[in-house]
């Protein structure tokens, strides 16, 4: 067998040096070599995961970031690092940690826009009387915007959207209280379900996909433990852009030339799709039993168990908060806007758009309510006018049951997008697929494959706020 790994290798070094290619197309030809020498009884998938299983996770190209946001930072610090770096979520550098710290004693955690769109949504709510929250914030939420009550499970419909007015939003984002509100001393608690789980280098590919899909991380931090440092933070969108590099490849190409439909995609049928009408009761009685959170004793950040999920709208009269809103409720990246009275989405808001809300609130002024159909338009207009590139300029991108696996992957990676909708012949809804749901379909995890790994993670507090 490793005769054979050395001739397969020599092939492949003498056609990488007859055509360059990425570092990521690099990595896939070890995959390939690998691919060719595994038992021709293994299935397809057998054989993807022992290759995946064999790479270790510090192969994987180094990513240019390199942002970290300290833990004396504002939250208005941190949104604007966020947005200028367009990126979704950065580590936490504890500032009073020595220079020869721990990883563990280094980094708080993570945090995200998600958790962002959380602080936000707690601003346009009243406090409760049984949880004193900051005085300052409890006045400026009732001052900004004459308080109507959003209530916290409930639902914000369209006669709310005045109390989501761009006068909102800029109140919000010029008060002191928002410019001297502490992303880690103040507002904490709102990122408790961003994870930050670290991997050593190393550990394997496997084991990051897995993380990546199954266990629902953005991103998956990999550690150098000799100066105790993040070496490379690996997400969802940088594996699809390495699978989308692997073009050509016989392993990828086996895989990559399946229909969606043969592969379970999308998870979910056209009956599934719940609207904000339908939602407004069944968010009033979440429990464990839906959805199980446990909490990483490092960073007190929960790894978010597999659990069946719906198909989520929001409709384009509705406040934008409400797509923030179900966002939060159920921990997903991103939700379509549908039009009034049918079927077909005008658009999609995700996590990521919620910086238009902090950073250019100055877009909304000739706005009374911001509904979602408004916020779309605006943003486009703004984003146009500024010559900017983001996903919200491509429209609602789509896709039907019948391509492949590679035409998805291509679509999502040229596209920089985090999902795609999929639509019958009439343009209607049928289901959501999302960068996760790929590489889900990519690996399985064989039984006890983790064993330990998880060992000292808690069950979060009943009164949590996540």
């Amino acid at each position: 067998m490793a005769m054979a790994m050395a001739s397969v290798q020599l092939e492949r070094q003498t056609s990488i040096q007859d055509s360059p290619r990425s570092p990521e197309a690099k990595l896939g030809m070890q995959v390939e070599d690998l691919w060719d020498v595994q038992e021709p009884e293994l299935s397809p998938n057998e054989k993807l995961n022992a290759c995946f299983e064999s790479i270790p996770v510090s192969a994987f190209p180094i990513s240019p970031q390199g942002i970290e946001i300290k833990s004396d930072a504002s939250l208005a610090e941190a949104v604007q690092i966020l947005a200028q770096n367009k990126i979704l979520s950065a580590p936490v550098v504890d500032v009073d940690a020595p220079e020869d710290a721990t990883w563990m004693d280094r980094y708080i955690g993570i945090v995200e826009f998600a958790g962002i769109a959380v602080w936000i949504l707690q601003q346009s709510e009243p406090s409760s009387p049984r949880s004193p929250s900051s005085p300052n914030g409890a006045e400026f939420a009732i001052t900004a915007n004459g308080m109507v009550s959003a209530a916290g499970l409930g639902a914000l419909g369209p006669e709310d959207a005045s109390i989501t007015s761009g006068d909102f939003f800029e109140a919000l984002t010029s008060s002191e209280f928002y410019k001297n509100t502490k992303v880690v001393r103040d507002i904490s608690g709102s990122f408790r379900w961003a994870p930050f789980l670290a991997l050593q280098k190393s550990n394997t590919f496997l084991t990051m996909l897995l993380l990546l899909s199954k266990y629902k991380m953005k991103s998956v931090p990999v550690l150098d433990l000799g100066d105790g440092k993040i070496d490379n933070i690996i997400t969802q969108s940088a594996v699809i852009h390495m699978l989308a590099e692997c073009t050509g490849l016989h392993w990828f190409e086996s895989w990559g030339s399946k229909k969606l439909s043969e592969i379970g995609l999308p998870t979910m049928s056209p009956e599934h799709i719940i609207t904000d009408a339908a939602l407004c009761g069944a968010l009033c009685n979440l429990t464990t039993e839906n959805f199980v959170s446990v909490s990483a004793s490092f960073g007190q950040s929960p790894v978010v168990r597999p659990c069946a999920v719906g198909f989520y709208e929001v409709y384009e009269d509705e406040p934008v908060l409400q797509a923030f809103k179900l966002m939060r409720k159920k921990r997903i990246g991103g939700i379509p806007v549908i039009e009034c009275g049918g079927k077909k989405a005008i658009g999609n808001i995700s996590l990521r758009d919620v910086q238009f809300l902090l950073t250019a609130p100055d877009i909304y002024r000739d706005y009374r309510s911001i509904t979602a159909k408004n916020f779309l338009i605006v943003v486009r207009n703004y984003l146009e006018k500024h010559e900017k590139r983001s996903p919200m300029l491509s429209g609602m991108i789509t896709c039907k049951r019948d391509e492949t696996v590679k035409e998805l992957i291509q679509k999502l990676d040229s596209e920089k997008i985090q999902r795609v909708y999929v639509t019958d012949e009439d343009g209607n809804l049928e289901g959501v697929i999302t960068l996760r749901d790929i590489i889900s379909r990519l690996v399985h995890e064989p039984r006890g494959y983790f064993g330990d790994f998880f060992d000292g993670v808690l069950p979060l507090p009943e009164n949590s706020r996540v």
